[in-house]
C-alpha cells in the first residue's frame, strides 16, 4: 500500500502536467493561427479603434449630460465599443470558425488526437479573453487620446473580472450557435441575426431610455455586459454589478448546456 500510493500520486501529477502542456499547446496553436493571417488580425483590431476615433470626432465635444447617465458621450462609447469587440471576437468569429473547421473536416481530426474536448474549447476561450484583451485596450488608448480618464484602481479587479465573465459566456453562446449552424456559408448570416438586434436594443450605439426595452434587453446577455464595463470604466467605488454577472452567467450556462447537447464534430 505504501507503495501503491505514491504511484498513484505520481499518476494523477503526470496525467495534470500532460493536461496542461496539452491546453498550452492549444492556446499556442490558436495563436500563431490567429497571427498568420494578418488581413484577419488587422481589421480585428482596426475595426473597433476606427469605430472609436469616428466617434470621437462625433461626440467628442459633449460633457456629461442625464442623456448618458451622468457620463461625458466618450466614457460611454469607450464602455460600449469595448463590449461590442468583444462580442466580435468571443461570439461573432468564434462560431464562424467553428462552423468552418467543422465543415472542412479539422474538428473530426482535432477529436481523434490526445487533446481532451474540454482542453481544446478552454484552448479556444483563453485566445479569445486575449485577443479582447488587446482590442479593450486599443479602444482605452483611443479614448485617452479624446481626454477620457482611465478606469480607476479600485475598479481594476471589477473591469477584469467582467471582460472574463463576459467573454466566457460569449464563448459559450458562440459554440452554442455554431452548433445550430448547418454549413459554414450561413454561419455569417446566423450570427448577425442574432446579434444585430441585440447590440441595438442594448445600447450600444445610442443609450436607451426606455423602460420597456432596457427591461427586455436586460434579461438578455449585451445590455448586462455593457453596464458592467460601463460601471467599472467609469466610476471609483469597489462594489461589483452582482445582477450583470448572474445575467452573463446563467447565458452562459444556458450556451453550455446548448453546446454540450448539440455540438457536433463532423459535418454530418
Amino acid at each position: 500500500m505504501s507503495i501503491d500510493v505514491p504511484r498513484a500520486q505520481a499518476g494523477r501529477l503526470s496525467s495534470r502536467r500532460l493536461g496542461l502542456r496539452l491546453l498550452w499547446h492549444q492556446i499556442r496553436y490558436e495563436q500563431l493561427t490567429f497571427w498568420r493571417n494578418p488581413q484577419s488580425a488587422f481589421f480585428t483590431f482596426v475595426f473597433p479603434v476606427v469605430v472609436m476615433a469616428i466617434f470621437g470626432g462625433l461626440f467628442g465635444s459633449i460633457g456629461k449630460s442625464e442623456f448618458y447617465y451622468g457620463r461625458s458621450a466618450l466614457q460611454y462609447y469607450v464602455s460600449t465599443i469595448a463590449a461590442v469587440s468583444v462580442l466580435g471576437s468571443c461570439y461573432s468569429q468564434l462560431a464562424i470558425v467553428l462552423a468552418t473547421r467543422r465543415q472542412n473536416g479539422m474538428l473530426k481530426r482535432v477529436r481523434a488526437t490526445p487533446l481532451p474536448a474540454s482542453g481544446y474549447f478552454a484552448g479556444l476561450l483563453a485566445h479569445c479573453v486575449l485577443v479582447s484583451v488587446v482590442d479593450v485596450l486599443l479602444i482605452t488608448a483611443v479614448g485617452r487620446l479624446y481626454g477620457v480618464p482611465l478606469p480607476a484602481a479600485p475598479q481594476w479587479p471589477a473591469l477584469a473580472v467582467s471582460l472574463v465573465l463576459g467573454a466566457a459566456a460569449f464563448c459559450a453562446l458562440g459554440v452554442a450557435v455554431a452548433s445550430l449552424v448547418r454549413n459554414a456559408e450561413a454561419a455569417p448570416s446566423v450570427v448577425q441575426f442574432v446579434l444585430f438586434p441585440l447590440v441595438f436594443i442594448s445600447g450600444t450605439y445610442m443609450p436607451i431610455h426606455s423602460a420597456l426595452l432596457n427591461g427586455i434587453a436586460g434579461a438578455l446577455p449585451v445590455k448586462p455586459f455593457n453596464d458592467a464595463l460601463l460601471l467599472a470604466f467609469t466610476t471609483d467605488h469597489t462594489g461589483l454589478p452582482w445582477r450583470d454577472y448572474g445575467v452573463l452567467l446563467l447565458w452562459g450556462v444556458a450556451g453550455a448546456a446548448v453546446a454540450v447537447r448539440r455540438f457536433r464534430w463532423d459535418s454530418r
